[in-house]
């Protein structure tokens, strides 16, 4: 299983998801891709089998995922303080992978009857999501 953690700004989600998958889901690869090269930095010593960073990086990683996975942002274009382009959002929405979002409400977007819970825990319940893929 291939899966893509997407993430931007300090990359701190997609680093707590980085050190979660690679103990919950061992056999699979992970690649990290930061809208910045900070996220993608903070990826990789998270444990991260591979990164790059950048707009072309997205739609590349895009094409050969499994598992898509990151914050409800990477879905939405200008999300993440204009972070995440057009493009990216575009790629993460087109791929045949599976998608696995945590909702973020600083995104600007709110999603009706989604229960606001710490961010830990929701970080938490995206790991088993995505181990229930592998399962």
């Amino acid at each position: 299983m291939n899966i893509l953690v997407i993430d931007g700004q300090g990359g701190g989600i997609g680093r707590a998801l980085v050190e979660k998958l690679k103990s919950a889901v061992p056999s699979a690869r992970v690649t990290a891709v930061g809208a910045n090269a900070t996220a993608t930095a903070a990826m990789l010593r998270a444990g991260a089998d591979a990164g790059a960073t950048g707009e072309n990086a997205v739609k590349v990683a895009c094409r050969q995922a499994d598992v898509i996975v990151g914050a409800l942002g990477i879905v939405l274009a200008d999300a993440m303080l204009g972070e995440i382009t057009p493009g990216m959002a575009r790629a993460v929405g087109a791929s045949t992978a599976q998608r696995v979002l945590i909702p973020v409400q600083r995104c600007g977007t709110q999603i009706a009857g989604v229960q606001d819970a710490p961010m830990a825990q929701r970080i938490e319940e995206a790991v088993r999501a995505v181990a229930a893929l592998n399962a």
